[in-house]
C-alpha cells in the first residue's frame, strides 16, 4: 500500500492507504478527525468540504494520495489558542446551525467564500457560492 504524507490542522502525518481512499476516509478513519463529515459521497452535500493548500475542496470524491505533500485544514484545525475562528463565532451567534450536520462543511465553504471573495458580500452571491452545500433543515437563512 502506498504511503501518504501531509499536514493536516498544521501537523505532519502520514499513514499508507489503499490507492481507492478517499480523503474523507483518511482523515476521519486513520486520523481520529470526525468533523469532516459524509453526507452524500457523490460531492453534492458538501458536508465534508475541507481545505487543501487554502481551497476548500470536496473530500468524499477526492483521495488521500491526491494530498500527498499537501496542507489539509479540517474543522478541527480553524480554532486557535482555544478560541473559535470568526467564522464559527458568526455561525454560533447567528444560530446558524441546528441539527449541526451540514455545519462544519458550511463553515468551511463560508471561509473560503471571504477569502476568495472579501468581506464585502451580498446576499445573492453568498447563496449562488453556498449552492453546493445541503441544510437538510433549511437553516439556510441564518447560515447566509
Amino acid at each position: 500500500m502506498p504511503t501518504v504524507s501531509m499536514k493536516v490542522n498544521g501537523k505532519a502525518v502520514s499513514g499508507e492507504v489503499e490507492g481507492r481512499t478517499l480523503l474523507v476516509e483518511f482523515l476521519r478513519d486513520h486520523l481520529g478527525l470526525t468533523g469532516t463529515h459524509v453526507g452524500c459521497d457523490t460531492s453534492q452535500c458538501g458536508a465534508c468540504t475541507v481545505h487543501v493548500n487554502g481551497k476548500a475542496i470536496k473530500s468524499c470524491t477526492t483521495l488521500a494520495a491526491a494530498c500527498d505533500g499537501a496542507d489539509v485544514t479540517t474543522i478541527e484545525g480553524i480554532a486557535k489558542n482555544g478560541k473559535l475562528h470568526p467564522m464559527q463565532t458568526a455561525f454560533n451567534e447567528e444560530h446558524g446551525l441546528q441539527c449541526g450536520f451540514c455545519t462544519p462543511g458550511m463553515i468551511m465553504s463560508a471561509i473560503d467564500i471571504v477569502n476568495r471573495k472579501g468581506k464585502k458580500l451580498d446576499e445573492d452571491t453568498i447563496r449562488h457560492e453556498l449552492e453546493g452545500n445541503i441544510c437538510r433543515c433549511t437553516g439556510y437563512h441564518n447560515i447566509v
